[in-house]
């Protein structure tokens, strides 16, 4: 048997309640014509006689008295359906899901904060994720907002309002105001974050160790920021980092700036514009008019 058309069951269904040609049509808004149609094709699909008409209306066939039930219970879990799926939509545009990485943990929090000052009863999801995993799910839609390294991929709008630099976290226990970025190799364990984690920041790490011809072989020892700052002020090893941890840095641990050959790059935030969301867009506005306040 061919698939039913649910509008095929809907028409059944009320004239089998109504009883009436008349006041099934009223009912469903259609002509007596085209219902009179739609329970022939209906009959067609099924292979039985479903109604005798006569003078006092339409009643429903043997056949059609056997099926009544179950074509009944198909509708109704049908309009369950529908009304389930509204319901779910109606709490996901309820929903801001966001995507950041280590170049946004301090804006972006502070952000979200004003956010739910104006529209507390949107709620943000938010996870950290590498910039293109953000980008991907942005593009698919799984994510309205993500905070990423420039540039982004092709279809998704942007707006840069930070240059990102690399910086190498020590402990303050071996620091001195002379050192440099080769005699802190030299003294401790390179450590990173593992790779899968944030690939963008072992790129940045890679690039720079080449620029300056020094060979070292990061320890991918974890991938979280905070377990990584703790075992460089434990003075368990160093580790290249965005320099906007400087805002987190803990007391036992101190930043060498890379005065030569800087690695630079920009980090924005990034949205799909082929999907429509007023939540999203009345953050991206509340983005754009606090850029003036960045300090990273």
């Amino acid at each position: 048997m061919k698939g039913i058309d649910m509008k095929l069951l809907r028409a059944f269904v009320t004239l089998a309640i109504k009883g009436s040609y008349s006041n099934a049509a009223k009912e469903l808004f259609l002509t007596q014509p085209a219902l009179s149609k739609q329970i022939q094709t209906l009959e067609h699909l099924t292979g039985g006689e479903l109604f005798l008409r006569g003078r006092h209306g339409a009643s429903l066939t043997v056949f059609g008295q056997q099926i009544f039930s179950k074509a009944n219970e198909l509708l109704q879990s049908h309009i369950e359906f529908l009304n389930y799926a509204k319901e779910i939509n109606t709490r996901n545009r309820e929903k801001l899901f966001m995507g950041f990485g280590l170049s946004s943990f301090q804006q972006v929090p502070k952000w979200i904060n004003q956010f739910h000052q104006q529209f507390s009863e949107c709620e943000v999801v938010i996870n950290h994720l590498p910039s293109s995993a953000q980008m991907k799910m942005l593009l698919e839609g799984r994510l309205h907002i993500g905070f990423v390294r420039m540039p982004v991929s092709k279809g998704l709008a942007s707006y840069i309002f930070y240059e990102e630099t690399l910086a190498l976290a020590v402990p303050m226990e071996g620091y001195m105001e002379s050192m440099t970025i080769q005699s802190a190799l030299s003294a401790y364990p390179l450590l990173q974050l593992d790779p899968s984690t944030s690939p963008c920041l072992a790129e940045q790490t890679s690039l720079f160790l080449q620029s300056i011809q020094l060979s070292a072989e990061p320890v991918s020892v974890t991938n979280d920021m905070t377990t990584l700052l703790a075992l460089v002020a434990g003075g368990n090893g160093v580790a290249f980092l965005p320099t906007s941890v400087r805002h987190f840095l803990p007391a036992e641990a101190r930043l060498l700036m890379l005065a030569e050959k800087q690695i630079r790059w920009n980090i924005g935030v990034a949205w799909n514009p082929k999907i429509k969301n007023h939540r999203r867009d009345d953050f991206l506005r509340l983005v754009m008019a606090g850029e003036a306040d960045i300090v990273m």
